[in-house]
């Protein structure tokens, strides 16, 4: 069991930026890469962005490519999203979830424990 605690939303105007972390509990977070995905009223879940177990590779999807980062900490058990040049349409609740078999990250069957969200909201 793996829990996940999301921290870092708020509120922000457009161009702004915003740093969204995600602690994980236990001893196994090295062994699953993660992800961000996100969801706007109304709209289903979609992803934002990825890494790998290590930490070397990162995914983006193409609507933040350039604009946002994923990072993570082994060490702390954490993984960061950097956002960048915030537009409105960023607005929603970001989600974390771990990857045990680490590919396909870009889909939300792929992952297997998900935090309960943090609201970011970018105000034009």
């Amino acid at each position: 069991q793996v829990q996940l605690v999301e921290s870092g939303g708020g509120l922000v105007q457009a161009g702004g930026s915003l740093r969204l972390s995600c602690a994980a509990s236990g001893r196994t977070f090295s062994r699953y890469a993660m992800g961000w995905f996100r969801q706007a009223p109304e709209k289903e879940r979609e992803y934002v962005a990825a890494i790998s177990r290590n930490g070397y590779i990162t995914y983006y999807a193409d609507s933040v490519k350039g604009r946002f980062t994923i990072s993570r900490d082994n060490a702390k058990n954490t993984v960061y999203l950097k956002m960048n040049s915030l537009k409105p349409e960023d607005t929603a609740v970001y989600y974390c979830a771990t990857s045990s078999i680490g590919r396909g990250l870009d889909s939300s069957r792929n992952y297997e424990y998900w935090g309960q969200g943090t609201q970011v909201t970018v105000s034009s």
